[in-house]
C-alpha cells in the first residue's frame, strides 16, 4: 500500500476530467442504482475497502495548496 503523495498524470487528469462526465451520465440513467453511496461495497467488497484505504492514506499535490 502506498503512503505519501501521489504522482500526478497529466493525460490521466485530463481523460479523467472529459470522457468521465459523460460515461457517469450514460451510466447513471441506465443502470439503477449507479453512483449511489455504497454501492462499490455491494460489487466488490474487497476494492471498496483498497480504495477507502489509498484515498485516506496519500494525498495530491492540489492539497497541498489547497485547491
Amino acid at each position: 500500500m502506498k503512503f505519501g503523495m501521489r504522482r500526478p498524470s497529466l493525460t490521466r487528469s485530463i481523460k479523467a476530467r472529459t470522457t468521465g462526465r459523460a460515461k457517469r451520465a450514460v451510466k447513471k440513467a441506465v443502470i439503477p442504482g449507479y453512483g449511489r453511496k455504497g454501492m462499490g461495497y455491494v460489487k466488490d467488497p474487497k476494492r471498496a475497502v483498497r480504495n477507502a484505504v489509498y484515498r485516506r492514506s496519500t494525498f495530491s499535490w492540489r492539497d497541498l495548496f489547497g485547491l
